[in-house]
């Protein structure tokens, strides 16, 4: 009898608090998935959901871990797996112990949500494991932290609650890839699986584009249609801040549309700075619009593009000069893909799509970077970070010397 109750006094307590686990880790899966569900633009749906699947949420994988906080990090861009990048800085870091282990991972702070009250407090947590493409996503898992749960310089790191980056489910979303610094030399067997389901490709949602604001109209209205604008230059910090900015998709009715693009198009033509396109950024327009002159066309006209985005990229890159016309007297060399496919609406709002390679497909690179805040030092920061290997077939890529101005 003593035993017994020995037994329930000591180990009930251990069976209540992994019921309680279970249950919370239950429900917040529960509520992730709706949240990916819910309507057609999410990336996964509703017949799909059998095949996301997650490790038994265990106590072993939840820690307590120190917080080394970092002070006046400077920003700095962490690229996705789509090609581009996001603004991010360091805000310290976790050091934990797991298994007897000592481990460390980076917590990091995206500058676009950091703007918003509503997450200025949210920490993100990108990792890769031993398990990473094994038994979990190829690209890594995510965690999310809040500062707010910082007390007496400590958090608690549930890796139950680890969960894949939307890409594991479909194309076309702006996963960041884990740093470096936060690959853990350990098997962390919990929170989400490998996801064995189909990819989808995501539908594009034309109820986020929105009109141009007073400021933007203000822009395009300053002048009549055969009037250049004005290309804003990183040299001006305020104009920077404009280059530095993501933009919006844009209605493909807006009633300036028109002017804007006649605008644009002057002054990208301009003899005395003439590029091969230009940006809406480029000229105060934070919105997705861009001209890019079609070398691969017979005539090699300049087009019009609302709402592009590079749903591909081809592995294989070329490196050639580029300069651009808010970045003065600067020439570098940049490697872009050979090879995309873009996706864009067309002026009656119809989605198209385009495979474009060669030179062309270096200028809407170009073009369609700036639409993200990415200008093209940035990617020469990026390939120091990246190891390529020189094809030794009987292809050679070559460019003509010179310098482009896209």
């Amino acid at each position: 009898m003593k035993a017994l109750i020995y037994f329930i006094s000591f180990f009930a307590p251990v069976i209540l608090m992994a019921q309680s686990l279970e249950q919370e880790i239950q429900s917040y899966r529960d509520k992730q998935i709706q949240e990916m569900v819910k309507d057609e633009f999410g990336p996964l749906r509703k017949d799909q959901v059998e095949f996301v699947s997650f490790y038994p949420a265990k106590q072993d994988y939840v820690v307590t871990a120190s917080v080394e906080q970092l002070f006046n990090e400077p920003t700095f861009r962490m690229p996705t797996y789509d090609g581009t990048s996001n603004e991010y800085k360091r805000f310290g870091f976790l050091n934990f112990e797991l298994n007897g282990k000592k481990y460390k991972l980076t917590a990091y702070q995206s500058v676009a949500l950091f703007q918003n009250a509503t997450y200025k407090n949210h920490l993100f947590v990108p990792f890769m494991d031993n398990s990473t493409g094994e038994t979990t996503y190829e690209g890594g898992r995510y965690m999310d932290l809040s500062i707010a749960d910082i007390k007496d310089g400590k958090i608690k790191v549930d890796f139950n609650r680890a969960y894949n980056p939307y890409c594991a489910y479909s194309n076309g979303y702006r996963c960041p890839q884990p740093p470096k610094d936060n690959i853990l030399n350990a098997v962390i067997e919990a929170g989400e699986k490998k996801y064995k389901g189909p990819k989808n490709e995501r539908n594009v949602n034309k109820s986020t584009a929105k009109n141009f604001n007073d400021f933007e109209k203000s822009l395009i209205n300053g002048a009549d249609e055969n009037s250049l604008m004005h290309v804003y230059k990183v040299t001006d910090e305020k104009e920077l801040a404009v280059l530095k900015k993501p933009s919006e998709d844009i209605k493909f009715d807006d009633p300036l549309l028109d002017k804007l693009a006649a605008r644009m198009l002057l002054t990208v033509k301009d003899p005395e700075h003439a590029g091969v396109g230009i940006a809406g950024p480029q000229v105060g327009i934070n919105k997705n619009v861009i001209w890019v002159q079609r070398l691969d066309k017979k005539d090699e006209p300049f087009e019009f593009y609302l709402n592009p985005k590079i749903i591909w990229r081809s592995k294989l890159t070329r490196q050639g000069a580029e300069g651009c016309l808010s970045i003065p007297d600067l020439r570098q060399d940049v490697k872009r893909s050979y090879a995309i496919k873009l996706q864009h609406i067309d002026r009656q709002g119809n989605v198209k799509e385009e495979l474009i390679e060669g030179f062309t497909a270096v200028i809407f690179q170009h073009e369609v970077d700036h639409l993200y805040g990415i200008l093209f030092p940035d990617r020469i920061e990026e390939a120091k970070e990246a190891e390529f290997e020189p094809l030794r077939d009987k292809v050679e890529f070559l460019i003509q010397k010179g310098s482009i101005r896209p």
